[in-house]
């Protein structure tokens, strides 16, 4: 068996996993061990499984997939028949037993919040009531699972706050209503107390139910594994910087273009 780390733009897919009809991260990573000759059409690799789930939107650096793949396989192998959205850059040896779902210990996003005018102290306070063990049924459409022990920091960094939640799973859609919770407080004002209403057991509808934000700033940013090493594959790793590096320039560009036409209308 063997365990890859994935980093992958994830705007042009319709989440990770395969779906009939539309294109996803876990279906194109199927279609590229098809035309390699690891599987054939339609199957699943053996002994195969992912770290989680992302939403349509989500990026990752470090979604981890593990399946029985030949020596051949390396992560610059694969990044030969992939698409440039998706890169491998990292793989590890592990046991028939091992089990990528399972077996992670924590996973880590990020959410990249552009809020210049937040109140960063009140951003602070409403991650601290919302870390430690909590019923988050406010917080996801899942009826089960909803109870969590989660950390949530905040840090700013320029014009954005840098949001981070991490647990050893979570419900659907949970980050980003977190990320929902912390902007009605920092940047529209909302009192403190809407933290603890979100938390208590009175279940919100309508106008007071949780918002999910956007799913384009969030990436999957971490994957603990106890006992695995994953190695670098250096030619690997260097495809995949190219490849952000180039969305990196792009998303300049964008901002450059945007900035221009806003000038012209002053």
């Amino acid at each position: 068996m063997r365990a890859f780390r994935l980093a992958y733009d994830g705007r042009p897919f319709y989440g990770f996993q395969r779906q009939p009809d539309v294109k996803t991260v876990e279906g194109t990573l199927f279609g590229t061990l098809e035309t390699a000759g690891i599987i054939d059409a339609g199957e699943t690799p053996p002994g195969y499984a992912a770290a989680g789930r992302t939403d349509a939107g989500v990026s990752a650096v470090a979604q981890t997939v593990a399946f029985e793949a030949p020596d051949w396989c390396t992560p610059a192998a694969l990044n030969g028949r992939l698409p440039g959205s998706i890169r491998a850059w990292a793989a590890a040896d592990v046991p028939e037993s091992f089990h990528a779902t399972h077996a992670a210990s924590e996973r880590h996003y990020t959410y990249h919040l552009h809020a210049p005018d937040a109140d960063d102290a009140a951003a602070a306070e409403a991650a601290a009531r919302l870390s430690g063990e909590h019923d988050f049924h406010n917080f996801t459409s899942d009826e089960t699972g909803t109870v969590r022990d989660v950390a949530v920091g905040v840090d700013r960094d320029g014009e954005f706050l840098e949001i981070t939640v991490a647990a050893s799973g979570f419900p659907r859609g949970f980050v980003r209503r977190v990320v929902g919770v912390l902007a009605e407080v920092a940047v529209h004002g909302h009192p403190l107390d809407r933290v603890d209403e979100t938390l208590g057991e009175a279940s919100l509808q309508g106008g007071k139910g949780v918002p999910r934000m956007p799913a384009e700033p969030l990436v999957l940013t971490g994957v603990d594994y106890p006992g695995v090493e994953f190695a670098v594959d250096e030619e690997a790793a260097t495809s995949a910087r190219g490849v952000f590096e180039a969305r990196r320039v792009g998303g300049l560009e964008r901002v450059r273009v945007a900035e221009s036409v806003l000038a012209g209308l002053e």
